[in-house]
C-alpha cells in the first residue's frame, strides 16, 4: 500500500463503524466510509464536529450542519491548493489518498523535463482536477475531460488557487473525445484514467466498469506516443483488486517497453492504522523507470 502521509491540513481523526472523522484544515467533518468495518467508539459524540453526512434509506443522503464553517475553503498539499466543500453524495471535491499519484506523475514530468522533454498529459474522469493540477505544476500541458460541467469549473478553481496554467478544460464524455482525438492524430505522452464504476454522459451515454474499462484502456493506449511517460489508472471499485489493473495495462499495453505495477493507495489515521481508499495501476515507460 502506498500512503499519503505528506499532507499538513488534512487528517483522520479516527475511524469506526462505517464512518471516518476528518479534519480539513480547521473544518471537521464525519462522513460514511465503506472500507471501515471496525467498530470502536461512537465517533459522532465526540466534540468539534462541524458536520455529519448522514444516509438516507432511500438512497443518496444530506449533510447534518453541527456548528457553521464556510461553504468552502481552501486546503494545501505543498505547492497545491483545493477548493473544499461539502457536496451530495458526502464527497467534499478531493481525494487525499491520490496524493501519492501526483507525486509519482510530478516526478516523472520533472525528469523528463530535466530531459528537454515536452510533456503533455490527457486527464480522463478528471473530476475536480487534482491530477491535473499537480501535473501542470511538475511542468506538463494537460488536457482535462470530465463529463460534468461543475466539476471542470471547480478544476478550473483549482488551477488558479494553485497558480497554475497550461491546463485545457473539456466538458465531454471521455469515451468520445478519445475517439475524436483518435481519429484526429493527436497524441499523449501520458494518460491518466479515473473511472467511475457507474457513469453517464451528457448525452446519456452509458459506462459500466467492468464492461467497458478494458477496452477503453486499449482505445486510449493508442493515443500514446511512441516513447509514453506513463499511464495511471485508478479506480475505487469495490472488489476490483490492484492485480486486476496491472493485468489490464500489462496487456492493453503490451506493445510499448516499461514496468507495470499496481498498490492499493492508502491514508495513515490517528489511531496508527492506515485506512485503504482503493486501488491504482501505473505504466511506466522504460526510459523512466526508477526517476
Amino acid at each position: 500500500m502506498e500512503i499519503a502521509d505528506g499532507w499538513k491540513e488534512y487528517r483522520i481523526l479516527g475511524t469506526s463503524a462505517g464512518m471516518k472523522l476528518e479534519d480539513w484544515n480547521g473544518v471537521i467533518l464525519l462522513r460514511p466510509d465503506p472500507q471501515v468495518i471496525w467498530k470502536g467508539e461512537d465517533l459522532s459524540l465526540r466534540a468539534g464536529i462541524n458536520a455529519v453526512y448522514r444516509r438516507s434509506e432511500k438512497g443518496g443522503g444530506s449533510w447534518e450542519i453541527r456548528s457553521p464553517f464556510p461553504e468552502s475553503w481552501t486546503v494545501h498539499y505543498g505547492e497545491l491548493a483545493f477548493k473544499v466543500k461539502p457536496m451530495g453524495f458526502k464527497h467534499t471535491g478531493l481525494f487525499p489518498e491520490q496524493a501519492v499519484n501526483w507525486e509519482r506523475c510530478g516526478r516523472l514530468i520533472a525528469a523528463a523535463r530535466r530531459s528537454g522533454r515536452e510533456v503533455k498529459v490527457l486527464n480522463l474522469f478528471a473530476y475536480t482536477g487534482g491530477a491535473s493540477v499537480a501535473c501542470a505544476k511538475a511542468g506538463a500541458s494537460v488536457t482535462h475531460v470530465d463529463a460534468a460541467k461543475g466539476m471542470v469549473e471547480r478544476a478550473g478553481e483549482n488551477a488558479r488557487l494553485s497558480g497554475v496554467d497550461g491546463v485545457r478544460y473539456i466538458v465531454d464524455d471521455c469515451m468520445k473525445f478519445v475517439a475524436r482525438e483518435k481519429r484526429r492524430g493527436n497524441r499523449y505522452d501520458a494518460v491518466i484514467m479515473d473511472p467511475p464504476s457507474y457513469g453517464r454522459g451528457p448525452g446519456g451515454e452509458m459506462w459500466k466498469i467492468e464492461r467497458d474499462l478494458f477496452g477503453f484502456v486499449t482505445e486510449c493506449a493508442s493515443l500514446l506516443s511512441p516513447d509514453p511517460l506513463f499511464f495511471l489508472l485508478n479506480s475505487y471499485t469495490t472488489g476490483l483488486q490492484p492485480a486486476v489493473l496491472k493485468n489490464i495495462l500489462t496487456l492493453a499495453l503490451g506493445g510499448f517497453a516499461g514496468v507495470t505495477e499496481a498498490y492499493e493507495v492508502g491514508i495513515a489515521t490517528e489511531e496508527g492504522i492506515p485506512l485503504p481508499c482503493g486501488a491504482s495501476g501505473m505504466f511506466t515507460g522504460e526510459r523512466y523507470v526508477a526517476r
